[in-house]
């Protein structure tokens, strides 16, 4: 089959290449969704972006080409660039994820056994436990003090830190482990994290977590009852990298689904104002099952439009329900590509292929279709001509063989506002593994895509 690389002239090439510079240090600082949003606005403001809560403060209107934010518990995040219609006649909206599968520290995670200092965890999402030993691991995350100061902790990022990590049994005296069904080869409650080795001088009890303390309280200012109202996340250590001889691939940490993060965020800032007002949606929790105040099953985003229509000429719950029904979104979000070393879970006709283009999922779910959103024919018809209007390579896809399994995005909940909604994104490798693969012409075409929509439909 042929790969969207093959249109490329030598100018597009090099835009190929520059873009992916750009998400390619996104999701190298971006390992946390909180770093994400961070982030996010950063890039934002220099677009001119600004708080809606200072407007909604300040109780000042917004109007035709208007460019506001709007930051949910530092966790989840929307942009709005206001449009030349009234906001009831709907928006365009990207909607993409930016939590992804790690290990989180427990409430009380420090312990000392036999001289070793180590850390308890409970993993988030889906993974593959195994995966996630003897690689190297950072810490990355906040505590919040009873005093009202939070502290920013990242670990293992920098070239002179040290790494952390997960220890494994030797080979010789795995006999009992490798009989294992592979989910129980490395137990939920193995996922220790080694975090230190040297003791505390003169120190009698657990001198080696006394050590490890000090050295946090030198540095951070922390004692051991803070991990009580903490969130520290232990994720893969280091950059994302070009990956394959050519360079022509993505390996990073997060692809699920930073990767549509930061091409829905970059697409609507490179959008000039629109007849609708377009939307980028970076929202948390969805990694497992879209729930909690930065979900998406959340109405912060209900709470978000009725303060922006009350700012754009008053809030009536009519014009809330029109807006919804007016709107047309993407889900922005991940598919599975093709591996070749595995065929056996896909059905070729009917899988996205690597260098194939952006793809899209009419339906997620699994066997039966269950879970899934599965958008209107009439909706894909004209994101089709959009597309084509644009020259956008693009590809259709499930996730895999009807009983093989499935997934879900945020899909379904948005389109319990009954707005149309279709997920799409880039096809990933290795996806929920501690490195994950994309296609640079991929996400570069994704973003193409995403602007297409916003500035078509």
């Amino acid at each position: 089959m042929k790969t969207v690389w093959e249109k490329y002239n030598e100018q597009q090439m090099e835009a190929v290449k520059e873009f992916n510079q750009g998400y390619k240090k996104y999701i190298s600082d971006c390992k946390t969704e909180r770093e994400c949003v961070v982030e996010s606005i950063r890039i934002a403001e220099e677009y001119g972006y600004k708080n809606l809560k200072d407007l909604i403060a300040s109780q000042t209107a917004v109007k035709t080409g208007d460019k506001v934010y709007y930051n949910n518990m530092g966790k989840s995040l929307i942009l709005f660039h206001i449009g030349e219609e009234p906001l009831e006649n709907g928006m365009n909206i990207l909607g993409a994820h930016i939590d992804s599968p790690r290990i989180d520290l427990k409430q009380h995670p420090i312990y000392e056994d036999k001289n070793l200092c180590l850390l308890k965890t409970h993993y988030y999402g889906g993974i593959k436990k195994y995966q996630w030993v003897t690689t190297p691991l950072a810490m990355h995350g906040v505590v919040c003090k009873k005093d009202g100061t939070s502290v920013n902790i990242v670990i293992g990022e920098d070239e002179n830190d040290p790494v952390l990590g997960i220890t494994d049994l030797l080979p010789h005296l795995a006999r009992g482990q490798m009989e294992k069904p592979a989910p129980k080869i490395i137990e939920g409650e193995e996922l220790n994290i080694t975090f230190g080795s040297i003791p505390l001088k003169d120190e009698e009890k657990e001198p080696v977590k006394a050590n490890i303390m000090k050295m946090l309280k030198d540095r951070y200012g922390i004692e051991e009852d803070d991990f009580m109202s903490a969130e520290i996340e232990i994720v893969p250590a280091g950059k994302a990298r070009d990956y394959g001889l050519d360079r022509g691939m993505v390996m990073g940490y997060g692809q699920d689904d930073r990767v549509c993060a930061y091409t829905s965020l970059m697409a609507l800032l490179d959008t000039p104002t629109q007849k609708k007002t377009t939307c980028a949606l970076l929202v948390d929790k969805e990694e497992v099952g879209s729930i909690g105040a930065t979900g998406m099953h959340s109405i912060f985003f209900e709470n978000a439009l009725v303060e922006l229509l009350e700012l754009a000429g008053g809030f009536s719950e009519l014009k809330l329900r029109r807006l919804y029904n007016n709107t047309d979104m993407l889900s922005s979000d991940v598919s599975a590509g093709y591996d070749p070393t595995f065929p056996g879970v896909n059905e070729p006709m009917n899988s996205a292929y690597i260098g194939g283009g952006m793809c899209l999922n009419k339906y997620t779910g699994s066997g039966g279709k269950g879970g899934c959103n599965d958008a209107n024919p009439e909706f894909i018809a004209r994101i089709r001509a959009a597309f084509e209007k644009h020259d956008v390579t693009f590809q259709t896809a499930e996730l895999g063989r009807v009983d093989c399994g499935g997934g879900g995005t945020i899909a379904y909940i948005m389109a319990q506002y009954n707005m149309n909604v279709i997920d799409a994104g880039v096809a990933v490798l290795s996806m929920h593994a501690p490195w994950e693969v994309t296609s640079q012409a991929d996400v570069y075409e994704t973003y193409r895509g995403y602007k297409a929509f916003l500035e078509e439909m």
